[in-house]
């Protein structure tokens, strides 16, 4: 058959060219002493990663909630202030401003401890992370026996072929979970 239809047959847009095939991973080179390994790769896409990314997301959320929460009560008093204040005797207009004032040191509080909190989470979840990977590659280091394994991050140029990135996944996510912790 022709590569290309007869000049009569109807053109329905542009040319199509079939998806090409993935491709399966290229081995990994015999002799080769330097692996690459992608960590955020890891850190996404790992059951382990995934799961320090969920604690932070439900961080996050009832971080959030608590402080639309104090807002709101803080905007309630400041609106009150602004449509009710000229009505309101000096004292309790003095008050409500006091108030209004504490509320808005506590919000700005509140909003710094969050901060803090969250990087706290977030360091010990990566401390944890990399405490439960650093053996996996250590070990299939050992097994290929390379003399070193470096972060794509700081790699200009490498071959697919000696990317450790799913393996180590594989192997993280098959590895016994550690005691959750009390």
């Amino acid at each position: 058959p022709p590569a290309n239809p007869p000049a009569t047959a109807p053109q329905t847009g542009a040319p199509q060219t079939p998806a090409p095939a993935a491709q399966p991973p290229r081995p990994f080179p015999v002799g080769a002493k330097i692996a690459l390994i992608n960590l955020q790769a890891v850190a996404s896409t790992s059951n382990e990663g995934k799961a320090a990314s969920a604690k932070i997301q439900a961080f996050n959320t009832k971080k959030t909630a608590e402080l639309t929460e104090k807002g709101k009560a803080a905007q309630a008093l400041q609106t009150k202030l602004q449509q009710g204040g000229s009505v309101m005797s000096d004292q309790a207009r003095a008050q409500a401003e006091k108030d209004l004032q504490k509320m808005q040191r506590e919000l700005t509080a509140l909003q710094e401890d969050a901060q803090q909190d969250l990087r706290e989470l977030q360091d010990s979840l990566q401390q944890e992370f990399q405490g439960r990977i650093a053996p996996i590659i250590e070990q299939v280091a050992m097994e290929k026996e390379l003399h070193a394994v470096l972060g794509v991050e700081a790699v200009v140029w490498g071959t697919s072929a000696i990317d450790i990135t799913a393996e180590v996944i594989k192997r993280l996510d098959s590895a016994p979970k550690p005691a959750p912790k009390k």
